[in-house]
């Protein structure tokens, strides 16, 4: 906005950032604690980072829109489509789905090959050894800081667009919710509330496109977003589209940002520990179905979004109700995201503008949540535990993450504060992250992908592609311009050439080095050496008060009955409450003798869908990078009216299909839980808390941590001839 008018005061800027974010951490305390005495869900060292290994197709699919909708999605997308039309949302959401729907291979081969994992960095130290190890720890960090660095950025300063609040306020209060809901949740708190964030990041892209598209004065259907587009580029034609328009895909910028995004993305998806802890938490035959139907429901959030908001700023900036008119958006304004919160006021007034909050806002935050789980990984399981202390125990463990989870956000507010200083955007940051982390890509992918890949190819080409990215970049820009500036280096050109020569330089190194130096042959089965932590006696001592029933408690809850009366209650079923604790020592075990077979039928579903992976991959890549867009690009096929009113209506359809993927799947697929859970806290507000003991006691099967240690029991190393052993006895 400009500096005259500022849709929404700085208190509600604050209520948002701190009370939301306040409301968020309350809800997920409580949610943890009822799911720890309904459902026994603990929240060991393992369960902080893994979530038991047992998170249904749904949730992943709603976690990875989630994680994956940053501030950038939104915001950037919607700059691409002000600054190059109609080919900017569609650029940035194929460009930034196929690595999705191609991590799903890689998802699966985790799940196959080294089941126990917590981070892919311990997969590639038990393959390539410390120097390696270290190589990629610098890479995985680098990508969670920039990814966090571009929410912080582009967050706080839609924040400050909208509200006044400073954005070094913005940079320090935006993660402090986050921080604390998973440090009570772990990765089961975000995926939670990335369900939560989903949700209502759809409802409010749905208000937008209904307003532009549908009820708006100004606007109001896409025949009118036509005609003043056409009008528009009569008036100021894009340089570099086809006729000057903006109703093409033929955009020399779009291109060139196109090819930035893919790469970039490429990076972001590959090296974030985010994205492979969420392969890591879901069970096996969820991995495939959650990444792929979580990349096609995440496609329709950029395109739609940018299509409606983009557009939207295009046709509104010459209107009254612009916030800056008649003056139009700087190109520093829009390099930092501030196209989507100004249609949004153009459009709704200060609805818009709390709507374009809360919109940031959820996308902040569910990212950030990612983010912290996955540097709070990385320095539990890839430095403490593997060079300080070995011997650690799981109470030892989940306390170093917490530190980390603590320690990353304050560092990264106080970096995001120093690129605000410094007049680096977020637009800058997006670009600009392929040329520094695209060099790795390729040689982590192979590393779970190619057997004969060997070290020294894993270590130098990372580093040698990346300093040659960079090289690059700055030569182009000196070249061009004859000095370099952070503005110079920002020009299309200078990216295009750095975050090229960072992907396809390993595509070089890589085989050259591999096969000069001699090939690995590598025995996959090494990976299943990999440990997970003991959580025996973090189990005992959180099912400690357990051991007998509760009856004060009980007698509390009981607003029908005396404390006398449910002492006699419970004592008349007294026969029925068997201990927790002695469930848990032995029935985990028992079950999984009687489900030995699982092993091999996981390994073959493995199997197959590795197989069917490789096939929708490749075909979606085709579909999304070649078959739909490159023809319309080649002809430079200019929209008619029809088109374009058909090209609105696949993004509204598509988005319907996001909401009935993310939002409306989970709550089927968690119906019997829901009913469980409901179930037990009827119980205990009718005084009948000695059901709950009992149904717990006779159906220990049902408990989450029980179901978690069976699946540790099924993949112990030796495990599966221990359990026939016991199973023939």
């Amino acid at each position: 906005m400009s500096d005259a008018y500022v849709p929404l005061s700085q208190g509600v800027g604050y209520g948002v950032v701190v009370g939301l974010g306040a409301a968020f951490a309350i809800g997920m305390i409580l949610t943890t604690s009822v799911l720890r005495r309904y459902q026994r869900e603990i929240i060991t060292a393992e369960e902080f980072a893994t979530a038991g290994r047992s998170v249904k197709t749904g949730l992943i699919s709603a976690a990875v829109v989630s994680s994956w909708t940053w501030a950038a999605t939104l915001l950037q997308s919607t700059s691409q489509a002000y600054k190059n039309g109609v080919s900017g949302p569609f650029f940035y959401a194929a460009g930034a789905t196929v690595q999705i729907v191609l991590f799903a291979c890689l998802a699966i081969k985790a799940k196959q090959k080294a089941p126990q994992a917590h981070t892919y960095l311990e997969i590639v130290k038990a393959r390539y050894g410390v120097a390696a190890h270290s190589v990629y720890m610098f890479f995985g960090l680098a990508t969670n800081i920039l990814v966090t660095a571009m929410l912080l950025t582009g967050g706080s300063a839609v924040v400050n667009d909208l509200t006044g609040m400073h954005v070094v306020a913005a940079c320090f209060l935006l993660p402090l919710g986050t921080v604390v809901y998973t440090l009570f949740g772990g990765i089961k708190a975000t995926f939670l509330t990335d369900y939560v964030h989903t949700v209502i990041i759809v409802v409010i892209i749905l208000i937008f496109a209904f307003t532009t598209y549908a009820t708006n004065n100004v606007l109001g259907s896409p025949s009118v977003v036509y005609d003043k587009l056409v009008a528009l580029a009569s008036e100021t034609p894009v340089v570099g589209n086809a006729e000057g328009s903006y109703l093409t895909l033929k955009s020399r910028s779009g291109g060139i940002f196109f090819v930035i995004n893919i790469v970039g993305n490429f990076g972001t998806v590959f090296l974030d520990n985010g994205y492979w802890n969420k392969a890591i938490a879901s069970s096996p035959a969820s991995a495939l179905p959650g990444y792929v139907l979580g990349g096609l429901a995440w496609f329709a959030v950029p395109f739609l979004t940018a299509t409606t908001m983009g557009l939207a700023g295009l046709c509104l900036e010459s209107d009254p109700s612009w916030p800056t008119y008649p003056n139009r958006l700087t190109p520093d304004q829009v390099s930092a995201g501030l196209v989507l919160p100004n249609a949004a006021v153009a459009l709704l007034g200060k609805g818009g503008a709390v709507c374009s909050l809360l919109l940031i806002f959820m996308a902040v935050t569910s990212a950030m949540s990612a983010e912290l789980i996955a540097v709070s990984s990385i320095f539990t399981y890839d430095i403490y535990r593997p060079y300080v202390n070995p011997n650690a125990s799981g109470k030892r463990l989940i306390m170093i993450s917490h530190a980390s989870v603590v320690g990353f956000a304050l560092i990264m507010a106080a970096f995001s504060t120093g690129l605000y200083y410094a007049g680096v955007s977020m637009g800058y940051l997006y670009e600009l992250m392929g040329t520094i982390i695209g060099g790795a890509v390729l040689p982590a992918a192979l590393t779970l992908l190619w057997g004969k890949q060997n070290a020294i190819s894993v270590i130098v080409a990372p580093i040698g592609s990346t300093l040659l990215a960079i090289m690059a970049w700055l030569v182009c820009t000196k070249a061009k311009f004859k000095w370099i500036s952070v503005d110079n280096t920002f020009e299309d050109d200078a990216m295009l050439t750095g975050n090229l020569v960072a992907l396809l330089t390993p595509c070089i190194l890589v085989p050259i080095l591999t096969y000069s130096c001699g090939p690995q042959n590598f025995d996959w089965n090494i990976l299943k050496n990999i440990k997970r932590v003991d959580e025996t006696t973090e189990i005992i001592e959180a099912t400690e008060k357990y051991n007998s029933p509760d009856v004060e408690a009980s007698a509390e809850n009981n607003s029908d009955h005396s404390t006398a009366e449910v002492k006699t209650e419970l004592e008349t079923h007294a026969e029925d409450l068997h201990p927790v604790k002695s469930v848990l020592g032995n029935i985990a075990l028992d079950v999984a003798v009687t489900r030995v077979d699982e092993i091999a039928k996981e390994e073959a579903l493995l199997k197959r869908s590795a197989k069917i992976a490789g096939i929708i991959c490749i075909t979606l890549t085709l579909c999304l990078l070649i078959l739909w867009p490159m023809p319309m690009y080649g002809t430079g096929y200019v929209f008619s009216k029809k088109f374009f009113t058909g090209w609105v209506c696949v993004g509204i359809i598509w988005i319907f299909f996001t909401a009935g993927m993310v939002c409306v799947y989970p709550i089927y697929e968690a119906r019997h839980g829901i009913f469980t859970l409901a179930r037990g806290i009827y119980w205990d507000l009718t005084g009948q808390s000695w059901k709950l003991r009992a149904w717990q006691t006779e159906h220990p099967e049902e408990l989450h941590v029980v179901k978690s240690q069976i699946e540790t029991e099924l993949h112990r190393e030796g495990g599966e001839m221990t359990l026939m052993q016991r199973l023939a006895e």
